[in-house]
């Protein structure tokens, strides 16, 4: 029952610091994150760490729905006309990230096993924040359309970009550990199999919404789908945004009622995003600041060369329009839940060096994620996507 108190708490204290934060022309994401900092054990203490790990589970909720809202934007018809456009800017701001981050640790000395796995995080971004300055403000154009499928697709790759650098890094650390391919084995199977189990899911929404008319009834159904993506993902150690997102793929574009279900989800959502952020906020941990040193420096500054300069020149080498060229980058700098997923893969390959990598991720979010709404704001208001800005 006090977790109920605590919820009760962190959706006030969203409620008003949202409010206030658009009162300052700023996204209330930032209002979110900044009110569950100061509730937080990090200043205030009103809600306490073992208070933030009971309500995880709103995390895991918040950042499903989140996959599958991706998922939606996953449709043919636009891939058609958009072309090889959102993979190839995907690629190259992900890429380059991690190449740059990975060469300047290098350069300055720090270990290559140390690098590649430091470096290989630099490539995961933040959907939710994304969708939250989307849907706050209403954007529409290609802008945002070319950004949501780059964030969807660019996930992907972040895994697989991570597990490709982690592989080299074990060969170099103990050369008996296998070949880098048959270690990438296990990470290929891993995103096929979150993909297909989440395309079942969706056969199997799209087969309940076509007996089941009422909206009500509708609303049960989809959250038992994705509850169900959830918990299957974790028992059989699948990536959860994959297969959430694999299931908004197969309802945008087999579903004939795929208005209605995203209307639904629209009601449904900003509550728990409200507490999902405010929770985001409540987790970060002021204290890490001091420890980073060089390393973080460099992190945070080099990564966010990588995204601007990668895509940039992925949307000038497939054509794009000029807008997507200068902004794009700029709403794909947050960092946020994957990055300290990954960090925990990384405990396991370099122990010597978990402290160090954890405390920069860390560092890199608390900056990312306060900074990073006003970027993806400012970016799509210069794209002329954001009315009444």
């Amino acid at each position: 029952m006090e977790a109920l108190f605590y919820l009760a708490i962190i959706l006030i204290v969203g409620l008003i610091f949202g409010k206030a934060a658009a009162m300052c022309k700023l996204p209330r994401v930032t209002g979110y994150l900044l009110g569950g900092l100061l509730i937080g054990p990090s200043v205030l203490g009103f809600v306490p760490l073992h208070a933030v790990e009971s309500l995880s589970f709103i995390s895991s909720i918040a950042l499903a729905f989140i996959a599958f809202a991706i998922g939606c934007e996953f449709k043919v018809s636009y891939f058609k006309k958009a072309g090889a456009t959102p993979f190839i800017i995907a690629i190259t701001q992900a890429v380059l990230a991690v190449a740059l981050v990975i060469g300047v640790l290098i350069a300055f000395g720090y270990e290559v096993p140390f690098a590649l796995v430091l470096g290989s995080i630099a490539a995961a971004t933040a959907p939710a924040t994304t969708i939250m300055v989307i849907k706050q403000y209403g954007a529409e154009g290609p802008t945002t359309t070319t950004l949501m499928s780059v964030v969807g697709i660019g996930d992907a790759i972040a895994l697989l970009t991570f597990n490709i650098c982690v592989a080299v890094a074990q060969a170099m650390i103990n050369p008996n550990a296998g070949s880098i391919i048959s270690q990438l084995k296990h990470p290929m199977m891993e995103i096929i199999s979150s993909i297909g189990v989440g395309a079942a899911l969706g056969v199997g929404m799209i087969v309940l919404l076509r007996f089941i008319k009422r909206r009500e009834n509708r609303e049960s159904i989809i959250y038992a789908v994705i509850f169900l993506a959830c918990y299957l993902s974790k028992q059989l150690a699948l990536s959860d945004l994959l297969t959430c997102m694999a299931i908004g793929c197969v309802i945008a574009n087999f579903c004939s009622e795929e208005e209605e279900v995203m209307s639904i989800c629209d009601v449904l959502d900003p509550p728990i995003y409200m507490a999902f952020f405010v929770l985001s906020g409540a987790d970060l941990n002021l204290a890490v600041l001091p420890s980073i040193g060089l390393v973080g420096v460099i992190y945070v500054l080099v990564r966010v060369v990588g995204k601007l300069a990668g895509a940039f020149i992925g949307a000038k080498i497939s054509g794009a329009s000029e807008n997507i060229q200068k902004y794009l980058g700029y709403a794909l700098i947050p960092q946020a839940g994957m990055a300290i997923g990954l960090t925990v893969i990384a405990k396991d390959v370099l122990p010597s060096h978990a402290e160090t990598i954890r405390a920069v991720i860390l560092c890199a979010i608390l900056i990312y994620e306060f900074v990073g709404p006003s970027l993806s704001k400012w970016a799509l208001t210069k794209a002329g996507e954001i009315k009444g800005e």
